[in-house]
């Protein structure tokens, strides 16, 4: 479970509350009006921004570790894949920093590319892949991870439908094979829909504890109905 207790996350001028629960294996989505703080709150659980209060998993603080050293995987919009690295070689740092593996290691290196469709890929370098086949490079090296905790920005906003709709199976799937629980931030309904049932609201200042995905959105508050274009 992910515990959230007193927690503010601050972004420049900007701060977030949060007092909340996530089940273990839940898979939320995080949504709310633009500027709201919904990728913050992903920032602040993931280390990468300041935060007051007590950020917990199953029970551990986790909110004075680094963010190398929490149960979390994070898949960013950017995919943020190093250019000079092979797909193989930037998957391989979700294992190791130095990318230097046991041969039981780039089994799973290579088994995670083939869970991504990407099998024959392991060479090329990311500017001899398309962006949905970079999408698929940064998910597998969150797979190897093996974090319980799986974080994702807007990761697959910037692809077309069909093949964000199958990176967003790809990944749930990824999640519920390993028990994962993951939040993620879309503005997108349809997402949230298809492999969410539940949502995090982002507004006013807060991140509120999560509610049925689809009660949410069948009837949602002004703010948020008037940024989906419900008003």
């Amino acid at each position: 479970m992910l515990a959230l207790d007193g927690v503010t996350v601050r972004a420049g001028a900007f701060a977030l509350g949060a007092d909340l629960t996530v089940p273990a294996g839940a898979r939320v989505a995080v949504m709310g009006p633009s500027g709201a703080g919904k990728s913050t709150l992903l920032a602040g659980i993931g280390g990468f921004a300041q935060t007051t209060g007590a950020i917990r998993w199953e029970g551990t603080r986790i909110d004075a570790l680094p963010p190398g050293r929490r149960p979390v995987a994070t898949l960013f919009q950017e995919g943020n894949l190093f250019p000079h690295l092979t797909a193989a070689r930037n998957v391989a740092l979700g294992i190791r920093p130095d990318g230097r593996l046991s041969p039981e290691g780039r089994a799973r290196v290579a088994e995670a590319l083939a869970r991504v469709g990407l099998s024959g890929f392991e060479d090329r370098r990311p500017a001899a892949l398309s962006g949905g086949q970079r999408a698929r490079v940064a998910l597998a090296r969150v797979a190897v991870q093996s974090r319980p905790l799986i974080l994702l920005d807007e990761a697959f906003a910037a692809l077309g439908p069909a093949l964000r709709e199958e990176m967003l199976d790809r990944t749930a799937g990824i999640a519920e094979a390993a028990g994962a629980t993951m939040l993620m931030v879309t503005h997108l309904p349809e997402d949230a829909r298809r492999v969410c049932p539940l949502t995090i609201l982002v507004m006013d200042g807060r991140a509120h504890p999560p509610e049925p995905t689809d009660a949410i959105l069948d009837d949602p508050p002004p703010a948020l109905g008037d940024y989906l274009g419900r008003g």
